[in-house]
């Protein structure tokens, strides 16, 4: 299954110091992005990478459950100072599936409603 994972890093994590945006570049932001590198050679991650101008990821990631999921972001080392937004996505295959009944079932309304006039 694929999530799109939508993560920005916390207004209260914003460094205040150089040295605080030090620690923050050598021990989260580099580490993060070469994990996301090797995340995307393994397919995992499929799609996505940083927001220019942001500390900010967008990624669709490819998991097998949610638990997977929960493995994968967590395992980014900038995950514990991001605010973390996760959708689960269908295939457009298995909303066209979705939508069928739907549509079957107005055709029949429009049709009922049609003789009866």
């Amino acid at each position: 299954m694929q999530y799109l994972a939508q993560m920005k890093l916390g207004s209260t994590n914003r460094p205040t110091t150089p040295q605080d945006g030090v620690a923050l570049i050598e021990q989260f932001i580099l580490p993060t992005l070469d994990l996301c590198r090797k995340l995307v050679e393994e397919k995992k991650i499929l799609a996505g990478g940083p927001i220019s101008g942001a500390v900010a990821l967008v990624l669709i990631v490819n998991a097998e459950s949610a638990r997977e999921l929960d493995d994968l972001i967590t395992s980014l080392p900038l995950w514990s100072r991001m605010e973390t937004e996760v959708i689960p996505l269908t295939s457009f295959e298995g909303r066209q599936q979705a939508v069928r009944p739907t549509l079957e079932r107005l055709k029949a309304r429009l049709q009922a409603t049609q003789r009866a006039h």
